[in-house]
């Protein structure tokens, strides 16, 4: 079995509650003690926060807006929600359908040539966007 260690810098929010070295090795867990839908929750948000950055909805579109890149992330988003959807319950899948689509629409707003319907990103796993 592999040695991996899951930090709490991984997880949102667990993190700020280690004032001291001593809760943040409390804080740290084995990734087996970790559920699967914490784990595709900090894939999905990582995911989600890199494409927004990369369709300009960040600090400074000028210089971090690329629609290349964010294409890229937002049909790997798009996989892994569809695929993790069934797997986890509705409750957990609702809002990442609901940022992946808040998303496919901001990359369509930013395309100064938009993509036909339905062959935009990720939405050969979603279906069409509008």
């Amino acid at each position: 079995m592999s040695d991996y260690r899951f930090s709490a810098d991984d997880l949102p929010g667990e993190a700020e509650a280690a004032d001291s070295p001593d809760e943040l090795a409390d804080a740290t867990r084995d990734i087996a003690d970790v559920p699967a839908v914490e784990v595709i929750g900090a894939a999905v948000v990582h995911l989600m926060s890199a494409a927004a950055v990369k369709c300009g909805l960040a600090d400074d579109p000028a210089t971090q807006t690329d629609l290349d890149e964010a294409r890229k992330l937002i049909t790997s988003l798009a996989g892994l929600v569809t695929a993790a959807a069934p797997e986890i319950s509705d409750s957990h899948a609702r809002p990442f359908r609901d940022g992946l689509r808040s998303l496919q629409l901001a990359f369509r707003e930013a395309s100064v040539v938009p993509d036909p319907i339905g062959k935009g990103p990720g939405e050969k796993w979603t279906g069409p966007v509008t």
